[in-house]
């Protein structure tokens, strides 16, 4: 059955009030996730790890720092960070 305007109004009302005035309780963020959004939280986290690296790759080189230095410090040959990143 086709619900109306109005009834699909006060629904999402009733929904927003609820949202409004919910409070957390000690366990809500403690419930474990499942396996697909495990990974998908773990490939958001890697996305984000990814542009800070660049970030800080582009201010090291601002900052005259080597290929080669650059590296050492994440473990791999300049050359591979240079193909990586350089602009």
């Amino acid at each position: 059955m086709r619900r109306s305007l109005s009834d699909l109004i006060a629904q999402a009302d009733e929904l927003a009030e609820r949202f409004e005035n919910y409070e957390p309780a000690d366990g809500d963020f403690n419930a474990p996730l499942s396996p697909i959004m495990a990974v998908k939280l773990a490939q958001f986290r890697r996305s984000q790890a990814e542009k800070e690296l660049a970030e800080a790759i582009r201010t090291a080189r601002s900052a005259n720092v080597s290929w080669r230095e650059l590296g050492e410090a994440i473990g791999t040959s300049g050359e591979a960070v240079r193909q990586r990143y350089a602009e």
